[in-house]
């Protein structure tokens, strides 16, 4: 854990500790984190440290037994909390607030009540007593609700309509406390989807902003151009992964990334390497990168072709990449593209029988005008029938 303990006093005079942390910045928008019936316990921590690597400040109260009744004292209370977050000097900017279970519908009550820029719920643990906060909710909301345990369709369609600013999202198959990884109910793509949806309002309402192009473009220079590992390593977060999908080739954690990327990677490509920019799609936080890889295998390319002895041939592949981001520093990569292809270009797998395009795949990708389902044996018997 990288933040520390205060002590923050409420409007009746109650006096709670809380968790603050701060990107490495030292100051950014601010965010109130607030924890559902286990407490501030290591998740909410560790939750508050990836915000602030996100550029966020967040504060994180142990809530007491607040009474979440309309008219009660705990409107003046959870307005505490957001004065509370904007006292500190690290602060700059808008306000957030985050709850989960307990904390998501206490979130929902700030939303209602205190003056944030924007806030997330995830699972209340009785959304019936979010229903009266909804219609006084002017700040742009997400809801994240679990498949099981959700509320009534109907009831959740009813409250938000004519709200297009609260958006709204139901993950299949999971449960309450899906996004806490040390639960039962841990869904882990469900939970990167819901954090993803979550930080992409933070970053259009509170910023900060981020110029993830430049991140990926200077990422891939010093991979590609300078073929500088110690220059690579910088641009990423202390412990990234990569996994290039077809071979599972990379590693997971600063120690084994720089060793793959010294011994295998940065060093181990062919010369005449070169990527052909398809298109970029940029999110809040990632980027989204296909292209055509273009080499001749005049080396063995261990993290492509691992253990095959070069053969001299050319190929060209179309990739795909999905990078995600923290904050301005690289997380993780996941890098695809059709290993059949690649296999038949080299001459080490016979494409006679198959459904494989080799070479063919990277030019259709470039030009669509070229012939579509050349590789399907039933595609005539289509011909002429009514459409």
């Amino acid at each position: 854990m990288s933040g520390r303990f205060i002590d923050i006093t409420l409007r009746d005079g109650t006096t709670l500790p809380a968790y603050v942390t701060q990107p490495a910045k030292g100051s950014g928008p601010g965010i109130v984190l607030l924890h559902d019936a286990a407490g501030l316990d290591d998740f909410v921590k560790r939750s508050a440290d990836l915000y602030a690597e996100e550029g966020y400040v967040v504060l994180a109260p142990q809530l007491p037994e607040l009474d979440p009744k309309p008219g009660g004292i705990a409107a003046e209370n959870f307005a505490a909390l957001v004065d509370a977050l904007r006292a500190l000097p690290q602060h700059a900017g808008k306000v957030s607030v985050i709850g989960y279970g307990r904390g998501g519908r206490f979130a929902t009550r700030i939303a209602a009540q205190a003056d944030v820029d924007c806030a997330a719920c995830y699972y209340a643990d009785d959304f019936s007593a979010c229903l009266a906060d909804i219609p006084t909710i002017r700040c742009p909301m997400v809801f994240h609700f679990p498949e099981h345990g959700a509320p009534d369709a109907r009831e959740v369609e009813a409250a938000f309509a004519g709200r297009p600013y609260i958006e709204r999202y139901v993950y299949p198959g999971v449960s309450a406390g899906f996004i806490v990884a040390d639960r039962e109910h841990y869904d882990k793509p469900a939970a990167l989807m819901a954090y993803s949806r979550t930080l992409s309002m933070l970053r259009k309402v509170l910023g900060p902003h981020f110029d993830l192009n430049h991140l990926w473009e200077q990422h891939c220079y010093f991979e590609f151009g300078a073929r500088d590992v110690d220059a690579v390593m910088p641009t990423m977060v202390d412990e990234p992964y990569v996994n290039h999908v077809p071979t599972m080739t990379g590693g997971v954690g600063h120690d084994q990334l720089k060793r793959f990327y010294r011994y295998h990677f940065v060093h181990s490509n062919p010369a005449d390497t070169k990527l052909i920019p398809v298109s970029r799609t940029i999110g809040a936080d990632r980027v989204v990168d296909e292209f055509v890889f273009c080499a001749t295998h005049s080396c063995e390319i261990d993290w492509l072709l691992p253990g095959l002895a070069p053969t001299g041939k050319y190929f060209e592949v179309p990739m795909l990449a999905v990078i995600r981001f923290r904050g301005d520093k690289l997380y993780n990569e996941h890098i695809y593209w059709d290993q059949a292809s690649v296999l038949v270009q080299i001459g080490v797998l016979n494409p006679e029988g198959l459904p494989v395009a080799g070479r063919r795949t990277a030019e259709k990708l470039i030009d669509e005008t070229l012939p579509s389902n050349a590789l399907m044996p039933n595609w005539a018997s289509s011909e002429g029938k009514p459409i």
